[in-house]
């Protein structure tokens, strides 16, 4: 620890030194009006920054001091007498410099505008909806619980024709009793291939020739998850077939009748597929969703069909609950071999359950913040191509997937708990 800790104050003043060596750029354009020039600091800085090429204005309380000073700089330092004590000496050298700087300070106030207007056009872009919404079929796939069903239900209320993927007879029954007539469900496996192939053909006999106009691949599960070495093939397996291959089967097979509807496709991915910070295969599948995703997109817009993709931070679902979790990692270690087991050590599992309160967020519960971003991406008419559902997110996960690779596993490092047998 102690070691990470010293390499992490060496590497925080590396940075720092880095950061402080930067220049700003066109120097020899910038203004700069110092007080008190006669003598002393003012004076040794106005003659050093005239020296490096900066236009000094040198206010001093003499003329024989101001003299002085343009006898010893070149001919782009100007001086004015300024008296900081009195008001109107102040109002005179102020206009003084505005003389001399120009409009500079007016490009500021231009970029400003500028940023203003962009996010005052964006904020109307996006509050522009989708016309005739209730004519529009939506499917959804993962609607037993979770994000899936929050979002039928939320869709019913607006008026959409949800068309809602179950894994689950109790599921969909339990969603049809909490919504509208419109809704219907179907069971859907995205683990195979022939019951996607019957769900494509009972959305087809639904949307007929209107199309679909939106397809959201919810269905996904995140265990197990734990240290790659617990793990076997069968466990990256289990994930990539519903999270990875379920994505891309379910949209290939759908993808026509979208296109019919110059439609939407919005795809679940995960801050964990941008930061993988477990072993297993969730963040792996994630990952995936992004490449598929990107990629479609730019095939699509050629067909006026756009894809989204929303990335939640941590949410409090069936899927994330402790024992849920706990209980999959439980259950890896116990499958590890004995040699796995006498690497990591016995306290290693009580403290990387630990380790992962750390996700949880005050706003984990409130799912809405998740299929809020859905609902956008499918009924709004500048829909956005990535969506971060939660604080988390925004100002953390993200800006963290963008530092370089070394911070971030030193960052890891720090969080997480040592093996027994760790060097």
């Amino acid at each position: 620890m102690w070691l990470h800790l010293a390499v992490l104050v060496g590497l925080y003043y590396l940075l720092r030194w880095y950061r402080e060596t930067q220049v700003v750029s066109h120097i020899r354009d910038k203004f700069v009006f110092i007080t008190g020039c006669d003598s002393g600091f003012g004076n040794l800085l106005a003659r050093q920054l005239d020296l490096r090429g900066l236009r000094v204005l040198a206010a001093c309380l003499t003329e024989q001091g101001a003299e002085q000073l343009r006898n010893e700089t070149s001919d782009r330092l100007q001086t004015v007498i300024l008296d900081v004590t009195k008001t109107e000496s102040v109002a005179v050298a102020t206009e003084w410099v505005k003389e001399r700087v120009g409009g500079r300070e007016a490009m500021w106030l231009h970029l400003a505008v500028l940023v203003g207007l962009y996010y005052l056009l964006r904020w109307y872009r996006e509050r522009q909806v989708v016309s005739h919404l209730r004519d529009k079929f939506v499917f959804i796939t993962g609607c037993d619980s979770g994000f899936g069903n929050l979002l039928a239900r939320q869709l019913d209320l607006r008026g959409l024709r949800v068309l809602a993927g179950c894994l689950t007879e109790q599921g969909a029954e339990q969603l049809r009793n909490e919504t509208s007539d419109r809704l219907q469900t179907v069971i859907l496996d995205v683990t195979k291939t022939e019951s996607v192939a019957a769900a494509t053909e009972w959305v087809k006999e639904r949307v007929g020739d209107r199309g679909l106009w939106g397809l959201v691949n919810n269905a996904g599960i995140c265990t197990p998850m734990a240290p790659n070495q617990w793990l076997t093939k069968q466990d990256f397996v289990k994930i990539l077939e519903v999270n990875l291959l379920g994505v891309i089967d379910v949209t290939l097979n759908v993808l026509p009748l979208v296109r019919k509807a110059r439609g939407r496709v919005v795809n679940v991915s995960s801050v964990m597929g941008r930061v993988a910070l477990f072993g297993g295969g969730y963040c792996m599948s994630k990952y995936g969703v992004e490449a598929f995703s990107d990629s479609l997109r730019r095939e699509l817009c050629y067909f006026g069909v756009k894809v989204a993709m929303i990335e939640p931070g941590y949410f409090l679902t069936n899927m994330t609950q402790d024992e849920v979790f706990n209980g999959n990692v439980q259950a890896s270690w116990d499958h590890a071999s004995p040699e796995i087991q006498e690497l990591y050590g016995d306290n290693f599992l009580a403290d990387f359950m630990k380790a992962t309160d750390f996700l949880k967020a005050p706003w984990a519960g409130n799912l809405s913040l998740v299929t809020d971003c859905m609902e956008h991406a499918l009924t709004a008419c500048h829909p956005r191509s990535r969506y971060s559902a939660g604080w988390d997110a925004k100002l953390f996960y993200l800006p963290m997937s963008y530092l370089p690779s070394f911070l971030v596993d030193l960052m890891m490092y720090w969080c997480s708990p040592l093996p027994a047998k760790a060097l």
